[in-house]
This record gives C-alpha cells, structure tokens and sequence, in this order.
C-alpha cells in the first residue's frame, strides 16, 4: 500500500469516526469550564470553593460540538434554499 493512498485511508477514517461521534453525542464538555459549569477558586484559606458560573456554557457544563455545528449551519441553510 502506498503511503499516500494509507495517509487518505487514515484520514477517512478520522473524519469519519468524529462525524459518528458528533451524531451519536452532538454535545460535549465545555472546555473552559471542563464540563463543570462554574470556575473552581480558592478562599483566603486556600480551600477549594465554586467561583462564578460559566459564561461560555451558561453553567450547563456542556457546549454544542463543532461538528455538530456545521453540520447544523449546513442544514439550515439548505432548508432556507429549497423553499
């Protein structure tokens, strides 16, 4: 096998692994917050404590994959054109 015709295989099954992983679980962990939905701080003490909400995930823990939004934004607009 050639490794052009391996790196192009490889890269399919990539591409195709993350478009089955953003189908089956469209959402996933909000990576300012790391999936917590609030920022971890630390009081005068030095004892963990909750800091503020997330902005980013509106203290969710969760944000929409990229994937997931494309494929979303693609949709749309198709649907928009074919009226």
């Amino acid at each position: 096998m050639s490794p052009a015709l391996l790196a192009v295989a490889c890269l399919f099954v990539v591409t195709f692994g993350y478009g089955v992983k953003c189908w089956l679980s469209p959402f996933g962990d909000c990576r300012k917050c790391a999936g917590m939905g609030h920022a971890i701080t630390t009081d005068r003490k030095g004892k963990p404590k909750r800091g503020r909400d997330c902005r980013r995930c509106n203290a969710s823990g969760k944000r929409i994959r990229v994937g997931r939004w494309i494929y979303n934004r693609a949709a749309r607009t198709y649907r928009a054109g074919t009226r």
